[in-house]
């Protein structure tokens, strides 16, 4: 966490205990040994799948970092986060699609089971390394198609709880204004 001034920049910058954060990199673990594992080296896709990965969770952290000063800047990068994302959602679809492979129904039984496995406290990808390194290829992208559904969702939730913070509280602007104001108060 970044120090906090006595004053009007709040604490920021915990990204680490974001559970939004914790899934993105789980999803940016898979998705590098996905490509390493199953797509052919020079294959465009395996850059654009990890970058997306990556997007995704390092646009959590630079969000959390810039939150004590821009709330616009946070709320943004989230949902840079949220787009990276869905763009590497729809690369894992088109890679099962594509091979004639089955995407798992979102209450199928597998789907199920990822999703309690990723209800673990402190998930990381070792969670999933026994079954993303030794099942097939249409295995382990319905397994990262879960883990980013349930990466949205948390990123989803995050933007909204942003967007309810910042009409409440306001930006950098107004909490400089209020702090401001409470010092003239004091010496008055």
């Amino acid at each position: 966490m970044a120090p906090q001034a006595s004053g009007f920049i709040p604490p920021h910058g915990n990204y680490q205990e974001l559970l939004s954060h914790q899934k993105a990199e789980i999803v940016y673990d898979l998705t590098y040994r996905f490509c390493q594992r199953f797509l052919k080296k020079g294959d465009r896709t395996i850059d654009q799948m990890i970058q997306a990965a990556r997007s995704g969770k390092q646009n959590i952290v630079e969000g959390s970092m810039a939150s004590g000063t821009s709330k616009e800047m946070e709320i943004k990068l989230m949902n840079v986060a949220r787009a990276s994302l869905e763009e590497l959602l729809a690369d894992y679809r088109d890679f099962l699609r594509v091979r004639d492979h089955v995407i798992w129904e979102k209450d199928s039984k597998e789907a199920q089971y990822v999703r309690k496995l990723g209800t673990r406290s402190n998930a990381t990808y070792e969670t999933y390394r026994e079954f993303c390194e030794t099942r097939p290829c249409e295995v382990v992208a319905n397994i990262a198609l879960c883990l980013i559904h349930q990466t949205n969702y948390l990123l989803d939730q995050q933007i909204r709880r942003l967007e309810k913070d910042f009409i409440r509280e306001g930006g950098i602007r107004e909490r400089m204004t209020r702090a401001r104001l409470q010092q003239r108060n004091k010496t008055q």
